[in-house]
């Protein structure tokens, strides 16, 4: 009977560990957690150690299985997770970098317009103040000899566009007044005497109310070109 009931002690030990280690079991239980020490005299604690998941009833063996699927997905989801933090946080720092350098593109871009324009103005400009007293003074001229002058001190790429506007303000009249409201010469300066800044005989020299149209011109818009798209746009400049 002694013996009896040693091995019954046995069997209801190894079991109760068996249901304890079940809980928390990853994969195939091999018994109570490895940092556990066995006593010397302790039997039976040492025999539970060894239960495999065999000897676990076959109800609880299904506890065991789902607490181990369940870690395992647990552990799957948390790497998924891991890496797609890690792929956004890839993807931002390649959209800022490709942003960062469309803006510098672009500043660029707009630097190098900014130049060119800038040259240009100088270079109309520096024809624009062009001595006028190179051009004879005459007591009249024709349309074909204002329009020789305006060639000479405007840039060639600019020229077609001074023209458009000299045509539609004064089709070359250097003379022109407007009656209604005094607008005088070939750009129709309101009043005409502001022309008197580049010469005392705008009134009769056309190559003075070029010079200052000329000037006119690069100041408010920055070239003959972008007056004469302003002027499309408004039938005025």
């Amino acid at each position: 009977m002694l013996e009896g009931n040693r091995v019954s002690r046995i069997s209801v030990r190894g079991l109760a560990v068996a249901s304890a280690t079940a809980v928390t079991a990853v994969g195939s239980v091999v018994g109570v957690a490895s940092g556990s020490t066995a006593q010397p005299n302790d039997a039976e604690a040492t025999a539970a150690d060894t239960t495999l998941l065999a000897d676990i009833p076959v109800g609880e063996q299904a506890q065991v299985q789902t607490a181990s699927l369940t870690q395992q997905a647990d552990a799957q989801a948390i790497a998924a997770d891991a890496s797609a933090k890690k792929d956004a946080e890839a993807a931002a720092r390649k959209a800022a970098a490709e942003t960062a350098i469309a803006k510098k593109e672009a500043a660029q871009k707009a630097a190098k317009e900014a130049k060119e324009r800038a040259a240009a103005k100088a270079t109309a400009t520096t024809r624009s103040t062009r001595d006028t007293s190179s051009f004879p003074v005459q007591g009249s001229y024709t349309v074909a000899q204002i329009q020789a002058m305006a060639s000479q001190m405007v840039g060639a790429g600019q020229f077609q566009c001074f023209s458009n506007i000299v045509d539609h303000e004064s089709s070359w009249n250097y003379r022109a007044v407007n009656a209604s409201s005094g607008a005088y010469g070939l750009f129709q300066a309101l009043p005409g005497s502001k022309m008197s800044s580049v010469g005392a005989d705008w009134q009769t020299n056309p190559a003075t109310q070029i010079k200052w149209g000329l000037n006119y011109m690069n100041s408010r818009y920055g070239s003959p070109c972008q007056a004469w798209s302003f002027w499309q746009a408004n039938h005025w400049y």
